[in-house]
């Protein structure tokens, strides 16, 4: 036995103590057991005979018995004191590492590496237990360390299992929810410090931070249906209107805790789908320790947060949205992380997960680290991470957050503050490749879950397929369009004339990409106001330019996201620390606004004209897009059999009476949408519900109508068969 790896071991700077420990032949050919148990003053081995005493060799607590054949797998009976104990001895159990696994880890392919790494409970030999994995590679030495060896470093450390820079230990017997975290000693400063498991799977609640260890799941998913429906729709020719939410605001309890999975699964997916919506967007739920963050600060990648309930409780979540006909979507954060000392920041002492060039490292406007693309583990990491949430909690797609800050090295950077690329660009080939891999991997492997980038400049094939050299999205959110049409609205209409090509312009560019038009919560915070609070005029005005909005996003090509509260007119900033204005629902004004956002819904989900050809041109047609005097435009919806719907919008709170637009040809009309209907909180100034189109040729079109266009107020009209 070499002494100096006894001492090594006794300090914590070892990194294979199954060299000296467990199982080993001996000097005259048998075999002995060494175990290492610092806090014992006495070891007995079980035996065939009985419990036997261990020799101590090594005063801070090494154990040898070498007495004849030793068990395969050997029970100890321990004391201290007054203090007796018995355990399964952790170092009769060594290191069983898939090759294979860690092989295509190193490479940055392997996409479940969530089935190798973190706290995995298994069965070795008949024997329950955890095995603990961890990527350490600029380690000395990596220990579990938790409630149950009382935090102590020197208690169980990990094996090396070599260029892979990955340690292993399995223990035994240890039951589901002990918490832990890994203590690492960095071989170059030899500085100690204690870290999360980046694959924790469950966490405490904030502010504490250790990693619990997460039982094997037992729920029974009931969604099969569903997935293979999923599988099998068309789903860039079908309707998608996406509700955006918090979970842990939309709705609390009357002392201010928030709704656990289960409680807002009763009350959420009932409201969903009475208001239309088809999916359901969570802002991240990955967790997280600073409320005020919002979920975009993840710690835990692999990990719903505790503040809700377990993870069983989040797939009974996702199951009962399914039943109810709702995708869920998360809000996934592959862009940053935060510098916390405790999680991924300088894991193992060196730069790991993010980036060593502090040019490359740290973003400007978060204050936070950017992960190294280019690191094959990195990409391994963030590629299981993606995996885990479809395969793990059935999740239906990602939106992928802040994909501009990825794409481009100078992000938010100035000149001589970024470090180009190897042909001198600003371009991140490493975030550009790790894009188009996450995309491939979710189509190929979760059929009919979708992929949204949040990107907000011009580049770009975003949501064009890796093989004619896109970027691989299945959606883009529309930047461009939301800022444009935020400008328009919080202008009082008598200045909108002059304004009127921010509401024709995004036709120029609409089916470049297949876009999402979104009205997230990053415009309902800050100072930012309310959806409702943007709008000029009075409430009666704020409100009938509200309802217009709506009508706007919902009737122009593209699918529809929206934000909680807005869809029935929420007054006040969004707050994560208190719950919707329910109250509101009891004003007819906000009630209409809620009825309109149900009526919308429905009807987009139900007419193919107004969602059948999202995302091409042939589904959307001027009717007249110069009347910038009245502030009108008119245009025209098609589904693939040619079926057509009429929108006319009015953006200023004065009445057009007589207004004429042409229609592709004679017939009757009825009016399917007014936003200014009494049922909406409007004046009710309309069209009695039915209209004709006469001969009347008007500008390019063989027929035309004559229309009341109501004030601020928008018409959806439907051929009258």
């Amino acid at each position: 036995m070499d002494r100096s790896r006894l001492t090594r071991l006794a300090e914590g700077r070892d990194h294979d103590p199954f060299a000296i420990l467990g199982r080993h032949r001996s000097d005259s050919g048998g075999t002995l057991v060494r175990t290492w148990q610092p806090g014992a003053e006495n070891v007995l081995i079980e035996t065939a005979a009985g419990f036997a005493p261990m020799r101590r060799v090594h005063p801070a607590g090494v154990f040898e018995w070498n007495c004849g054949d030793a068990p395969e797998r050997w029970r100890l009976r321990l004391s201290a004191g007054d203090t007796s104990w018995e355990l399964q001895d952790c170092w009769a159990f060594p290191p069983q590492g898939d090759e294979q696994a860690l092989y295509l880890f190193s490479e940055g392919r392997n996409h479940a590496a969530w089935k190798l790494l973190g706290a995995l409970p298994v069965y070795r030999d008949g024997h329950a237990g955890v095995c603990f994995r961890v990527w350490a590679p600029n380690a000395q030495r990596v220990s579990v360390v938790g409630d149950f060896n009382r935090w102590d470093g020197l208690a169980n450390p990990m094996a090396s299992l070599g260029a892979s820079g990955v340690w292993e230990l399995f223990i035994p017997a240890l039951p589901a929810g002990s918490l832990y975290r890994f203590e690492i000693r960095n071989r170059q400063s030899g500085d100690v410090f204690v870290k999360i498991d980046p694959y924790g799977r469950e966490f405490e609640l904030r502010p504490s931070t250790a990693a619990r260890v997460c039982a094997v799941s037992e729920y029974r998913w009931r969604d099969a249906s569903w997935l293979e429906s999923r599988a099998r729709l068309d789903w860039q020719h079908a309707p998608m209107s996406v509700y955006e939410l918090h979970a842990g605001s939309w709705r609390r309890h009357a002392d201010g805790s928030s709704y656990n999975w289960r409680e807002l699964a009763e009350a959420l997916a009932a409201y969903v789908l009475d208001a239309g919506y088809t999916h359901l967007e969570l802002m991240p739920i990955t967790e997280h320790p600073l409320d005020e963050s919002w979920g975009y600060q993840t710690t835990g990648y692999f990990a719903p947060t505790s503040r809700l309930g377990t993870p069983d409780d989040f797939r009974a979540f996702v199951d009962a949205l399914h039943a109810a006909g709702i995708g869920v979507i998360l809000d996934w954060v592959p862009g940053h992380f935060p510098q916390d000392a405790w999680a991924l920041a300088h894991y193992d002492g060196s730069a790991l997960y993010e980036h060593e060039d502090p040019q490359q490292s740290l973003h400007p406007d978060w204050g936070t680290h950017i992960f190294n693309y280019g690191r094959c583990e990195v990409r391994s990491f963030l590629l299981s991470s993606a995996h885990y949430w479809l395969s793990e909690f059935h999740i239906d797609g990602l939106r992928v957050d802040a994909v501009a800050s990825m794409l481009y090295l100078d992000y938010s950077r100035k000149q001589g503050e970024w470090t180009p690329n190897r042909h001198g660009g600003r371009e991140n080939l490493d975030a550009i490749d790790f894009l188009r891999e996450l995309n491939v991997m979710v189509h190929a492997e979760f059929p009919g879950a979708l992929t949204a980038a949040e990107e907000s400049t011009a580049w770009p094939m975003v949501s064009r397929p890796t093989y004619v050299g896109g970027l691989g999205f299945s959606v883009k959110w529309n930047m461009g369009w939301m800022n444009d049409t935020l400008s328009y609205f919080g202008r009082d209409p008598v200045y909108r004339r002059y304004h009127h090509a921010l509401l024709t312009f995004g036709q120029v560019y609409a089916y470049s990409e297949n876009f999402v038009l979104p009205l997230s919560h990053d415009e309902v915070v800050h100072g930012k106001r309310a959806l409702l609070g943007k709008m000029p005029g009075d409430k009666w005005l704020r409100c009938a330019n509200l309802r217009l909005l709506l009508a706007y996003q919902t009737m122009l090509p593209g699918k529809k996201l929206g934000f909680m509260g807005s869809e029935f007119g929420q007054e006040r900033e969004w707050s994560e620390h208190r719950e919707l204005d329910w109250g509101l629902l009891d004003d007819p004004a906000h009630r209409g606004i809620a009825n309109l956002t149900r009526d919308l819904n429905r009807i987009y989900r139900d007419r193919a004209e107004l969602h059948e050809l999202d995302f091409q041109p042939e589904g959307f047609q001027w009717i007249d897009c110069h009347d910038a005097d009245h502030s009108v435009i008119a245009f025209l919806r098609r589904s693939r059999d040619g079926r057509v719907a009429i929108v006319v919008l009015n953006f200023t709170p004065v009445p057009q009476f007589g207004y004429r637009i042409g229609t592709p040809a004679p017939g009757n009309w009825r009016e399917a949408i007014n936003t200014d209907s009494a049922h909406y909180g409007g004046s009710n100034l309309g069209n009695a519900g039915r209209l004709t189109a006469s001969e009347l040729a008007w500008l390019p079109w063989p027929a035309s109508i004559e229309l009341t266009l109501p004030p601020l107020g928008a018409l959806l009209l439907l051929p009258d068969q």
